[in-house]
């Protein structure tokens, strides 16, 4: 396969060379997207692919290409070049899709509906109607095919739509196309505005936001038939809903986290979410649950009656939890060998309080009355049990398996070795028994395993040695398939070195407190002297799974084994605790920290950390640096809020004394201990959370720092911004710390 060359034409800009993301390079709707895949890179950073033929579709500059290479039918030798897919749309195509049987069509989503086009013939139709285009979001609130704000920044799913894999074609060489999709009302979610990025305008940004405690937007599944004669033009298309309401046959799903399609294309599959997050229900979804839409009450019951009753979704597996449900991405179907049974590998935590990878075995149910939503849960005919240990599979954050079912083998990413590392490991689920890594000690890895199983790619890294990016063959012994053994291929991106003058950190670990193994990093100053003392800043992240602190010259990271640090219902507690044992021991066991010089900085979760550091310890933090904080939990989002601290009705003390707006009184009175940063467009933790705080602060007498980023959102993207942040942040730590 050879890569596309585009010398002559810059698609990854706009025509402005100078532009930045709030200078037009991007829409509105791609810009929020980036903001919820905290993507920073420019250009091209997602493509679909379509193996067989070598598709390539990819967007760009407020527009659609492709280009083609060899595919699976060889290799091509010139440099292929992008084609401009034209469209008669107005506004930007996102989340563009090839249908995976018929790669001359693709999908993809404009103002909130779904399209579809023949990339060869130039032919374009839209499929749904839900959006009208108006300019009053009160009045237009429902969409096809788009993930909601709280899928994307919570539950990590940033699509609304799903093909088909396989496609049944006639005798007239008439083509059927399924696609899956979300519809989304959400008449009932609440609105907030945010200030524009045209500010000259004076205009503000409309969004629907679920505050905790609040209605989250409705949603269900539908599906879109579409047919195509033999020249590929598309000759009708039909919209079909489930036979009977979304609500009435999961009754209590909240969230639908993940959507897709068994491999053979026999079943839709979904995984849902009650709203507490502590159930969660795998099911399947047969095509011919679905039924025409219409407003003809008689056609519609015509429908429904045709619906055999064999045909009704199964829930093949469910879980349940006191705590809280980490949705992942593994989710492994093997094809039916079988009407009445369903095999597939999954991941659970909930089982052992640790993520591993089991085979599951389920009997499907045959009765059912299309007309009565019923309990469609299936009976678990065998759970085996494929890794355990203290240890965890990586499976969210685009961490997947490659299963093998020739050698009957499954390739996964985890940390046995490790917290510290992530390797590829491989393991059977035919006879689980050894666990066998791939690759090699002291360095973590991101791997990905080729559809033969003849070679995986690397790119790896450690604290002294920059990533890179290698190829390695795989060898097996026919007698022993688990005898793999991994041989250096070649080299795609060599590590450029370190600079000279660079001293790699201090990898170390103790047993906290709370009974847990804790590791951390500590980065010494380059002017380090024995005896000398040195100012310390705690770079803070720490929320629920993850506990981050970095720190010049103190890089300290944190991690509870089975990832409950914050695990109460309320936030910010445990989570300071461990940042100062954690500082305690560093100083203790490093000479150079000076406890009494020690900052603690943070974003988002980090900044409300910055913030309950210095009301709960002022002692031991001398300076605390809060960018863009959740001040109030009430004013947050559901998803994120309520799956750690339930909603407020039943957590009324845990929301009161989690909200560091609430107790300022209990920050210092001295000056210059608190220096506050926030983007003035942040649609994800508004302004209003500083705004809030301030008033307080101000009410309390208080003294503190304002910076203000007017043409920021969540995160500081614009170069300009960035330097300022940085100046600011340095020149506040060299003047009072």
């Amino acid at each position: 396969m050879t890569f596309w060359e585009y010398s002559h034409m810059d698609i990854s800009r706009t025509s402005t060379s100078k532009a930045t993301p709030h200078q037009g390079a991007y829409s509105r709707e791609e810009e929020l997207l980036r903001e919820r895949k905290r993507l920073g890179a420019f250009g091209i950073t997602s493509y679909d692919y379509h193996a067989k033929t070598g598709l390539f579709l990819f967007q760009a500059s407020n527009s659609l290409f492709y280009c083609q290479d060899g595919g699976s039918n060889g290799f091509i030798s010139a440099p292929v070049k992008p084609v401009e897919i034209k469209s008669q749309c107005s506004g930007t195509r996102m989340d563009p899709k090839i249908c995976c049987g018929h790669p001359d069509f693709i999908a993809f989503v404009n103002n909130n509906d779904l399209w579809i086009a023949n990339i060869r013939t130039g032919e374009e139709r839209r499929l749904t109607y839900c959006h009208k285009g108006l300019d009053n979001v009160k009045d237009d609130p429902r969409s096809a095919g788009v993930a909601t704000f709280v899928i994307q920044e919570e539950f990590d799913r940033f699509t609304g739509y799903w093909w088909n894999p396989s496609v049944a074609e006639d005798a007239d060489g008439i083509k059927t196309l399924l696609l899956l999709y979300e519809e989304v009302d959400e008449t009932e979610v609440e609105i907030i505005h945010v200030p524009s990025p045209a500010l000259e305008e004076r205009k503000a940004d409309a969004y629907r936001y679920p505050r905790t405690g609040s209605k989250n937007p409705r949603a269900t599944l539908k599906l879109l038939e579409i047919k195509t004669d033999r020249r590929g033009r598309i000759v009708s298309t039909q919209d079909n809903q489930l036979v009977v309401p979304f609500s009435s046959l999961f009754p209590g799903t909240e969230y639908i986290a993940r959507v897709g399609w068994t491999s053979d294309g026999k079943f839709g599959w979904a995984v849902l979410l009650d709203r507490s997050q502590r159930k969660l229900q795998l099911v399947l979804l047969p095509s011919a649950l679905f039924v025409p839409v219409t407003a003809d009450p008689v056609l519609r019951q015509d429908s429904v009656g045709a619906v055999p009753s064999s045909t009704h979704p199964y829930i093949i597996y469910e879980e349940n939890t006191d705590v809280w449900i980490n949705v992942h991405d593994i989710f492994y179907p093997f094809i039916q060998n079988t009407e009445d049974e369903f095999t597939f590998i999954w991941v659970n935590e909930s089982k052992t309080g640790f993520r591993h990878l089991y085979k599951i075995t389920s009997v499907l149910q045959q009765v059912w009355s299309p007309c009565i939503a019923g309990n469609f849960r299936c009976l678990v005919k065998e759970e085996l049990t494929l890794t355990g240990g203290e240890w965890e599979v990586l499976a969210r954050h685009g961490s997947k398996i490659w299963v093998n079912e020739e050698t009957k083998l499954v390739y996964f990413q985890g940390t046995r070795d490790t917290p510290l590392e992530h390797h590829l490991y491989v393991v059977s689920y035919e006879s689980p028994g050894d666990v066998v890594r791939l690759t090699k000690p002291g360095f973590s890895h991101s791997c990905s395993v080729s559809q033969n199983f003849d070679v995986f790619v690397s790119h790896y890294s450690n604290v002294s040695t920059p990533p890179c990016v290698h190829l390695y063959k795989l060898t097996c012994s026919e007698e022993d398939p688990l005898h793999i053994v991994p041989e250096f291929w070649a080299s795609l991106m060599e590590s450029p070195g370190c600079p000279g003058d660079y001293n790699p950190p201090h990898i170390f670990d103790f047993a906290g407190k709370s009974g847990y193994q804790l590791y951390g990093m500590v980065y010494r100053p380059h002017n380090l002297q024995p005896g000398r003392k040195h100012p310390t800043v705690l770079f803070v992240y720490g929320g629920p799974q993850v506990c981050v602190c970095v720190s010049e010259p103190l890089l300290n990271e944190l991690k509870h084994a089975p990832d409950v640090s914050g695990v109460l219902p309320v936030q910010g507690q445990v989570e300071i605790e461990d940042q100062v044992e954690g500082l305690q021991y560093v100083a203790e066991k490093f000479n150079f920290v000076d406890l009494s010089r020690v900052a603690i900085h943070g974003w988002s979760y980090g900044g409300f950390l910055s913030l309950m550091g210095l009301i709960q310890r002022p002692n031991i933090f001398k300076l605390a640096i809060a960018g863009a904080p959740v001040t109030v939990w009430m004013a947050y989002d559901t998803g994120y809020t309520e799956r750690y601290m339930d909603v407020p009705e039943k957590n009324q003390q845990g929301y009161e004394e989690g909200s560091v707006a609430l107790h300022v009184d209990k920050l210092p009175s001295e000056p210059n201990r608190l220096l506050i940063l926030h983007g003035f467009l942040d649609e994800n933790v508004h302004f209003f959370h500083t705004n809030f705080l301030v008033s307080q602060i101000i009410r309390a007498g208080k003294p503190y720092q304002l910076q203000v980023y007017p043409n920021e959102r969540h995160s500081i993207r614009c170069p300009e911004s960035g330097e300022h942040y940085e100046i600011m942040l340095l020149h506040f730590l060299q003047q009072y710390l």
